[in-house]
C-alpha cells in the first residue's frame, strides 16, 4: 500500500466515508508558498485553483501578524479590544457609505446564516430566494438554498429557486436587455409565490459574480431589473462575496460594484483572513441593529484580535503589493491567452471570468453547445498530472475553475498556459 492509499483508509476511518478529495490521484499536500505547493515527494505544483491564501499561501506578512498577536492576547469581542474596531473601519471604508456596520463570524457559513437573519428582521418575513445552482455554505439554514445536495426532509417551503443565469446560453435570447428582463421574470415570479405563502419575501442571496454557477460574463446593469423588483417587494439584496471579494474581479474590489449594485447585506468568508477562521457580514447600521433587536447573538471567536491581526494584514499586503491591479493585468493577459487556446482547441467553447476569476466551458459541439463535463473532469486531472492545480465547476460542471491567489505573475499565467495546451492537445 503506498502511502496515498495509507491516509485514504486512515482518512474514511478517522473522518468518515464521502469526505470529498480533489482528482483521480489525490495529492498530499505538505507546503505552500505564494502561488506554489508542494506535496510529500517534494513535487512543486502550481495552485491555480485557492482563492482562501487570498494573497498567498504562508505570507509572511500575515503569519508574522498572527504569531505577534497569538503571543499578546487572544479572547472573545466581549471583553473591549481595539483590534475589532480598527479592523471594521478600514474594512466597511471599502464600501459605500451606507454600509458602515459589521458583524465578524469565524466562517462565510455563520456569516450567510446571520444574513438571512438580518433580512428576517428588517422585513418581518423568511422568504427567501436563491439561484439553483448556488452554494452558500453548510449551516442548517444555508443549506436549505442549495439544490445540489438536497436537505434531508426537503425544503422548508421558504425557498424559491430561480434558474442560474447562463449567459452562453441565455434566457430570452441574445440580447443583453432581454436577458436581465427574463432573468428579473424569474425573481418576479419568485417573489409572488412567496408572497402567496405563509412566509413572504425577506431577500434574494446571490454570488454577484455567480461563481459557483460558472461565473457568466453579464452584460452590463444586467443585475439592476432584478434588484429593482426586490426593492419593489420591500425585499433585501445580500451578495455573498466570499469568492469574488477583496479585489479579484481586478476592476473593482468587491463584486457588487462589478455587477453594478448596492446590496443591503454582504458576507465576508476565510479569503479575508488568508484562511485564518474569520468572516463577516456588513450592512447598513439600521439594518445590523434591526437584527440586534431580534435576535441574542454572539459568536465566540468571532472577530478575537488574531483573526482580526490576520485579516488587517491581507489588507495591508493587498494595498501595499497593489495585487488588485495585478489581478487586472495578469486576468487580462491570462484570458487573451486562453482564447488563442480556443481558437486552437475545439473543446473550448466560451471563455470567460474578469481578473483572477478566469476559465472556458469545455463543449462537445460548439454549435449545438453541448456540455463536456466528462473531458472536463479528464483535463482537470490532466493538469494536476503535469503539476497544475485547478477545478471545474458551473451548471453543467464543464467550466474550468481558474482562481490563483492573488500574487499569481504573467509566468505563471504562461506556465498555465502552456500545460493546459498540451491536456487539451492530448485528448
Amino acid at each position: 500500500m503506498t502511502d496515498v492509499q495509507a491516509l485514504r483508509v486512515r482518512r474514511e476511518r478517522l473522518l468518515g466515508r464521502n469526505m470529498s478529495l480533489f482528482y483521480d490521484d489525490p495529492v498530499h499536500l505538505v507546503r505552500g508558498e505564494g502561488v506554489w505547493l508542494w506535496d510529500a515527494d517534494g513535487r512543486r505544483y502550481l495552485d491555480c485553483y485557492n482563492n482562501v491564501p487570498h494573497v498567498g499561501h504562508c505570507h509572511p506578512r500575515v503569519v508574522e501578524a498572527i504569531c505577534r498577536q497569538a503571543s499578546i492576547l487572544n479572547t472573545h469581542t466581549r471583553y473591549l479590544h481595539e483590534g475589532i474596531l480598527d479592523y471594521v473601519e478600514r474594512l466597511t471604508a471599502t464600501f459605500d457609505r451606507s454600509l458602515d456596520t459589521a458583524i465578524l463570524t469565524c466562517t462565510g457559513s455563520e456569516a450567510n446564516d446571520v444574513a438571512l437573519r438580518m433580512a428576517q428582521a428588517v422585513t418581518g418575513r423568511t422568504g427567501v430566494i436563491a439561484t439553483d445552482f448556488t452554494y452558500h455554505g453548510n449551516t442548517t439554514a444555508v443549506s436549505q438554498l442549495s439544490t445540489r445536495m438536497p436537505p434531508v426532509g426537503g425544503y422548508g417551503g421558504h425557498v424559491r429557486h430561480v434558474p442560474a443565469p447562463d449567459a452562453y446560453r441565455p434566457l430570452g435570447g441574445e440580447g443583453g436587455e432581454a436577458f436581465a428582463e427574463a432573468w428579473a421574470a424569474t425573481v418576479e415570479a419568485a417573489i409572488a409565490a412567496l408572497q402567496e405563502s405563509p412566509f413572504g419575501f425577506s431577500a434574494l442571496i446571490i454570488d454577484p459574480f455567480f461563481a459557483n454557477e460558472g461565473f457568466p460574463d453579464l452584460p452590463a446593469d444586467f443585475l439592476a431589473p432584478a434588484v429593482a423588483a426586490v426593492r419593489k417587494a420591500g425585499g433585501l439584496v445580500i451578495c455573498d462575496e466570499v469568492q469574488p471579494g477583496f479585489g479579484r474581479t481586478g476592476a473593482h474590489f468587491w463584486g457588487h460594484q462589478k455587477a453594478g449594485i448596492l446590496p443591503d447585506i454582504v458576507t465576508l468568508g476565510k479569503p479575508m483572513g488568508n484562511g485564518h477562521p474569520v468572516g463577516g457580514v456588513v450592512a447598513a447600521s439600521e439594518t445590523l441593529n434591526a437584527f440586534r433587536k431580534a435576535f441574542r447573538y454572539f459568536n465566540t471567536f468571532g472577530g478575537n484580535p488574531v483573526s482580526c491581526a490576520a485579516a488587517m494584514a491581507v489588507l495591508d499586503v493587498l494595498e501595499e503589493e497593489k495585487l488588485q491591479e495585478n489581478a487586472l493585468h495578469v486576468g487580462a493577459h491570462a484570458r487573451e491567452g486562453l482564447q488563442k487556446l480556443a481558437d486552437k482547441h475545439g473543446l473550448i467553447g466560451n471563455v470567460r471570468g474578469s481578473g483572477l476569476f478566469f476559465g472556458a466551458e469545455l463543449v462537445l459541439d460548439r454549435q449545438k453547445k453541448t456540455p463536456a463535463s466528462d473531458i472536463a473532469t479528464r483535463v482537470i486531472n490532466g493538469m494536476r498530472e503535469r503539476g497544475v492545480l485547478m477545478g471545474k465547476l458551473g451548471i453543467h460542471q464543464n467550466a474550468t475553475k481558474i482562481r490563483p491567489p492573488m500574487p499569481f505573475s504573467r509566468e505563471n499565467a504562461d506556465l498555465m498556459l502552456a500545460v493546459l495546451d498540451d491536456v487539451l492537445s492530448g485528448l
